[in-house]
Formats: C-alpha cells, sequence, structure tokens
C-alpha cells in the first residue's frame, strides 16, 4: 500500500515539474515542486516507522497542495489567455482592511488601508491609507470629507506618491431587502513623481452606484450572509475626460456587529491616450465596526474604493 502511494506521489511530483517548471512566475524556484519532494521524503520515512496514522497525515498534505497547484496552473492559464485575447490585460490582487467607529446616530469616523497588486497578482505594487468624518443629514443621505496617502511602485522602487483630499455626498435608496447608494465624489490630487521630482496637481470626479442585498436576513446583522454590486465612473477635466470605470460583484459575511469578509471580482478599466489597460482585480476586504449607539442596526459594508 505505501509502495503505491510512493507511486503516486512521485509521478505527482515529477508532473508538477513539468507543468508548473521548476521556477516561479519571479524565477525563482517553485515552493510546491520542493514540497512534494519533501513530502515524498516523509511518506518514506513513515513506512521505514510503519506509522500509519503518519503517512495518513502525509496524504493529506498532498492533496492540500496539489489543489494548490492546480489553482496556480488554472490561474496562469487564464492571465495567458487574457493577455492573448484582450491585450493589455492584467489578473490583479486588491486587498483592504477598513474600521468604522460610529459616534453617535449622526457622527461617524472611518479609516481604510489598502494594498494591491496589480501588474502582476504576486508582487504588491500599490498602497493607500485613508479616513475621514461622515455626518448623516438624515436616515438616507450623508455627506464626508476625507483625506490620504497614496503610493505606487515600479521594479520594487517608489515612483510616485499622492496625497488626495475629497468632499462626497451619498443618497440611499431601499426596495425591500435591497439597498441601493448613490455616491458622488470631488477629489482634489498632489502628485510627486520620485524619479523625476516634479509635482503635479489634478482634479477628478466620481459617481458610484452600488446595490447590498442579505440574504438570509432583512437587514445586513449579525450572522448575515449579503451579496454586493457596484458600477463606478471617474471623470477629469483633462484627456481623456473618461477616465476609469469599475465593475464589481461580490458576496460576504457579517460575523458579529463588529466584523464582516468579503470578497468578489471587479473589472476595472483605465482610459489614456497611450492606450488602455484592463485590470482584472480578485478582491478580499476585513471590516471592523464599533458601533456604541442604541439606533436600529443595520451595519453598512463598505465597498471597493
Amino acid at each position: 500500500m505505501v509502495t503505491d502511494i510512493l507511486f503516486v506521489l512521485w509521478n505527482n511530483a515529477n508532473l508538477d515539474v513539468i507543468c508548473c517548471g521548476q521556477k516561479d512566475s519571479s524565477g525563482q524556484p517553485d515552493p510546491l515542486v520542493f514540497a512534494e519532494l519533501e513530502m515524498l521524503i516523509l511518506v518514506i520515512n513513515a513506512h521505514k516507522q510503519k506509522t500509519k496514522g503518519y503517512a495518513q497525515k502525509i496524504i493529506i498534505m498532498n492533496v492540500v497542495f496539489d489543489y494548490l497547484c492546480i489553482v496556480k496552473k488554472l490561474g496562469f492559464v487564464f492571465l495567458f489567455l487574457g493577455v492573448f485575447a484582450l491585450g493589455q490585460d492584467h489578473l490583479s490582487g486588491f486587498n483592504m482592511m477598513s474600521f468604522t467607529y460610529k459616534m453617535d446616530p449622526k457622527w461617524m469616523a472611518y479609516v481604510e488601508l489598502q494594498t494591491r497588486a496589480r501588474r502582476d497578482y504576486t508582487v504588491i505594487d500599490y498602497y493607500e491609507t485613508k479616513g475621514g468624518i461622515g455626518y448623516n443629514l438624515n436616515k438616507n443621505n450623508q455627506a464626508f470629507v476625507g483625506l490620504g496617502r497614496y503610493g505606487t511602485y515600479e521594479k520594487m522602487k517608489i515612483s510616485q506618491e499622492e496625497f488626495r483630499l475629497w468632499l462626497q455626498y451619498t443618497f440611499t435608496q431601499r426596495f425591500g431587502r435591497l439597498k441601493l447608494d448613490h455616491r458622488g465624489r470631488a477629489e482634489h490630487r498632489f502628485f510627486y513623481a520620485s524619479q523625476t521630482g516634479e509635482h503635479t496637481e489634478a482634479n477628478r470626479f466620481r459617481y458610484r452606484l452600488s446595490a447590498t442585498l442579505p440574504i438570509n436576513k432583512p437587514k445586513v446583522q449579525e450572522e448575515t450572509f449579503f451579496m454586493n454590486a457596484f458600477e463606478e465612473l471617474f471623470f477629469g477635466p483633462k484627456d481623456p475626460n473618461f477616465k476609469r470605470n469599475r465593475t464589481f460583484a461580490g458576496f460576504g459575511y457579517q460575523f458579529n456587529h463588529t466584523l464582516s469578509a468579503t470578497t468578489g471580482y471587479m473589472f476595472q478599466r483605465e482610459f489614456s491616450t497611450k492606450g488602455n489597460d484592463n485590470f482584472h482585480f480578485l478582491y478580499f476586504a476585513l471590516n471592523f465596526t464599533i458601533d456604541g449607539t442604541d439606533d436600529e442596526k443595520d451595519i453598512v459594508i463598505p465597498m471597493v474604493d
């Protein structure tokens, strides 16, 4: 029996060498291949020790690593097909963590941290740190003022830094369980090109229509599954006037009054006179909310921003 397992593991290890290659996308030795070989050695030791339970654990580990390798192969296949079919397309990563503090029914504070892997989903090349203060005019209208710092990297070196100020207004509509948010934002952006020392400024305007739909409860409360989606448009005074559009669809779970998790897919198209770029973001977010007020709970889920 163990001999058969060794034969299967050895074939899998060789198959991974052929399919995955011995190097990853950065040119380094592929850790999944080495993991297969290490497990092969462990199974040999288990056979020598005649410890059946130990060998079973190794088999389970092998299944997990096989799954990871398959996912990796499929990711590179889809990336290759996307680049081949659509030109400047990128499989990208988008990670976010947000903190919302509701001081009273009218006032709230918000902080958000982001990392993105834009050109290569395995390499982080962008970050955001931002926050602001919001005021609820009434149940369906909110004004917000925010500021943030943003950094873009090229070849592991900072290439552009940005400081941003913005004003925004959000109008909320409810149709049964479905909640719609219309958000408008005006931004003033200060850029610094680290490599050339050049300082520039720009204005940008955004409109986002977003929807949140709780699945198993009338509102997003503790232990609630939900779906969310949005479409956002970006405009500016300089050519091209239509700067960017984003389309997102995802789902998540509100664990309790404090913590929720969201994952999904976002398509982002960047418009430029030099040519357009398409980004296919795989999105994941953790959202923390601190709400000590006594008003009726209807937790707001932060979306891609």
